[in-house]
């Protein structure tokens, strides 16, 4: 059973920057894992946000986030990271990482269905 960690949220003032980090444990390898962030505002839908695959080798992101934010890996920790930079008050939301195995890079895109879920860590960002 894959089991997600995320920390690194918290209160942040608008065009500030915060480093989530997911820690994985449960599986022998990350090699074939695709692993996400999603996020849900109260009210609204869960959005998926960026997503990465090897290292690097295959990463995604939300149009919302392209720029700002930045997804990386160090699978050596079994950590996967999200850089959130010039925050807005609408990204505030709790914030998800997710996992799932994939056959390979190109299934790991924004349209993978997640099987793994963490608790969450929670980002507020205010204007």
């Amino acid at each position: 059973q894959v089991q997600l960690v995320e920390s690194g949220g918290g209160p942040v003032q608008a065009g500030g920057s915060l480093r989530l980090s997911c820690t994985a444990s449960g599986y022998r390898t990350s090699n074939d894992y695709c692993l996400g962030w999603f996020r849900q505002a109260p009210g609204k839908e869960r959005e998926e946000v960026a997503g990465i695959f090897d290292e690097g080798i295959t990463s995604y992101y939300a149009d919302s986030v392209k720029g700002r934010f930045a997804v990386s890996q160090d699978k050596a920790k079994n950590t996967v990271y999200l850089q959130m930079n010039n925050l807005k008050p609408e990204d505030s939301g709790m914030y998800y990482c997710a996992a799932v195995k994939v056959l390979g890079g190109r299934w790991c895109n924004l349209h993978v269905q997640f099987r793994y879920w963490g608790q969450g860590t929670q980002v507020a960002v205010s204007s």
